[in-house]
């Protein structure tokens, strides 16, 4: 299907409370972080069934549906990618799908857009390649790509290698932005899920200078006395 069509078949499936509800949840006023997004009012698991149905669509279909201002189309588009990169195991054409993912990172310009895409994609990409490109989308002064460097340290995280997801951490620890601390305290939280001593040790070095945001994110899984201790150090 071309990505007029895919826009179609969602529509079919919109709803108009849906819609307004999800301008308002994802924060798509005026200063807000998501400003002037547009919403079709399409649910998730819709949208996967529509994903799924269209894993034949050209690169260049997807890419058009990158670009479409409704926040569905955008998160289908990556919703494919994500499923064609999983299927195939041709490096030629994953690569090709992360060199997508990183030509249209600014129409990843969600905190859901990216939390579905980022590990999956350009994260397990990664995996036994080298890693500079989360360092220079750490340095730059989006938010979006910001998320999406940490983000894609899932993969790592779940094959037991934590040492960029810390780096990362580190390096954004001072970071201004509250999507910004949850998403790293969800990180070094993860870590301490598959070994605890390494985000203690984290922890131990950096908790008072953690945004509060962050820390109760990152020890959200501890027992209670612990927890009090890391929030009682600020």
């Amino acid at each position: 299907m071309t990505a007029l069509e895919i826009k179609q078949a969602l529509t079919l499936h919109s709803n108009k409370e849906k819609a307004l509800a999800s301008q308002q949840f994802f924060k798509t006023g005026e200063g807000e972080y998501a400003e002037g997004d547009l919403f079709l009012g399409v649910t998730v698991p819709e949208q996967r069934k529509i994903a799924t149905k269209n894993l034949s669509t050209s690169q260049g279909e997807v890419e058009k549906l990158l670009h479409d201002p409704y926040h569905e189309c955008r998160l289908t588009a990556l919703l494919i990618m994500v499923a064609k990169y999983q299927k195939t195991k041709e490096t030629t054409t994953r690569r090709e799908i992360v060199e997508l993912y990183l030509r249209n990172k600014k129409q990843i310009n969600n905190w859901d857009l990216v939390d579905s895409s980022a590990h999956f994609i350009l994260g397990h990409y990664l995996r036994d390649k080298e890693r500079a490109i989360l360092y220079q989308l750490a340095d730059s002064n989006q938010l979006w790509e910001q998320r999406i460097a940490i983000i894609s340290t899932f993969d790592f995280i779940r094959n037991g290698d934590y040492t960029d997801t810390l780096l990362l951490s580190e390096k954004m620890i001072n970071h201004s932005h509250d999507l910004m601390h949850k998403a790293i305290g969800w990180m070094l939280r993860e870590v301490g899920n598959r070994n605890k001593a390494v985000e203690v040790a984290f922890l131990e070095k950096y908790s008072t200078q953690m945004p509060r945001t962050m820390l109760r994110y990152a020890i959200e899984k501890f027992p209670e006395e612990e927890r009090q201790y890391y929030l009682k150090r600020k």
